[in-house]
């Protein structure tokens, strides 16, 4: 549940969807409902994955959270392919890189401390 101030994942994760949406709409046209669609896809699926995690408690928040990571993982391997078939500049992936790496870190957390 969340309090007054927005857990730090919530924030990475509204960020990294915002940054996300107009960067893939530079895609090529053809793969638009293919590989972007996929990523697109994973990223909106993590952010509900954490939200239905934290309205949830015990066992229920810890198989959202496990899905939570699947999503994040699709989401790097996507990132990956967009990189090699230069749909994003170096800079970009470096830029998407280190915010999936942060979001990664802080998942990891919270899996931790709902796992104790």
């Amino acid at each position: 549940m969340a309090t007054e101030k927005e857990m730090p994942i919530f924030t990475r994760t509204f960020d990294f969807l915002t940054w996300l949406l107009p960067v893939t709409n530079r895609f090529p046209r053809a793969q638009r409902f293919t590989i972007t669609a996929r990523l697109l896809d994973a990223a909106l699926d993590l952010r509900e994955r954490l939200e239905e995690a934290n309205h949830r408690f015990g066992k229920e928040r810890v198989e959202r959270l496990q899905r939570a990571d699947e999503a994040l993982d699709k989401v790097r391997v996507y990132l990956r392919l967009a990189a090699r078939w230069e749909w994003l500049t170096a800079g970009q992936y470096q830029h998407a890189a280190q915010m999936v790496a942060e979001i990664g870190r802080l998942l990891g957390g919270w899996r931790k401390v709902t796992s104790l």
